[in-house]
């Protein structure tokens, strides 16, 4: 009915996130100009027209996790000051912090990846695909592919919400844009757990974070 090459065009039509584009091209059949519409419809278009704005106001919030053993501390930025004490926002805050002691993103988004960090990514993904036996002419399509699934795991918009993986931090960032009206972004983060880099005992802290996040 539709291709993930569809999926990838109206986002960069509509500015809105892949779950969002998928759900509005199953609602129409593939079709993307109709598909389109519906997410206007939906007001979901309506949080990319913002995404141009200046967001340089905001908060610095914390989340502490496990006794002290993970902690991160994380700037979101929105447009204003009244915004950024609106109940939407500070709970969006939260989760995204709680997102990160769980999920452990290494970089904000795909723009911030280093281009040696993405090249080598490609050079393994390329030797695997060989490896596995794949047709030269077809690895370039399928380590683009395989990239973006890299994304997931490595950039924190691109990463599926702990608290519900249906949506990416990009479309619960969406989700407040609608609620508050300003364009909101996250700036940076830093993630700490406890002996990191250490030699010592093997502790999961990011899998227990994430049970205990979806259990609330």
């Amino acid at each position: 009915m539709f291709t993930s090459a569809d999926i990838v065009k109206l986002r960069k039509r509509t500015n809105c996130g892949m779950m969002d584009c998928k759900n509005a091209l199953e609602a129409c059949d593939g079709d993307i100009d109709k598909a389109t519409e519906w997410l206007r419809e939906k007001g979901m278009a309506k949080a990319a027209k913002k995404a141009d704005r200046i967001a340089a106001e905001g908060m610095v919030t914390s989340y502490i996790h496990m006794g002290g053993k993970i902690g991160v501390l994380l700037e979101v930025n929105c447009e204003t000051d009244f915004a950024s004490k609106s109940e939407a926002f500070v709970s969006l805050c939260k989760d995204i912090a709680m997102h990160i002691a769980a999920a452990n993103p290494s970089y904000v988004s795909e723009a911030d990846v280093p281009a040696d960090v993405l090249e080598h990514e490609k050079e393994v993904l390329r030797v695997q695909s060989l490896n596995e036996g794949k047709p030269a002419n077809i690895v370039e399509k399928m380590i683009e592919g395989r990239i973006k699934k890299f994304y997931a795991e490595v950039c924190l918009l691109n990463q599926p919400f702990v608290k519900n993986p249906d949506k990416t931090i990009t479309d619960i960032i969406n989700d407040t844009v609608l609620v508050i009206g300003e364009k909101i972004s996250v700036r940076r983060f830093v993630r700490y757990e406890m002996g990191e880099g250490l030699e010592k005992r093997q502790e999961n802290f990011a899998e227990e974070v994430m049970k205990q996040s979806q259990a609330k």
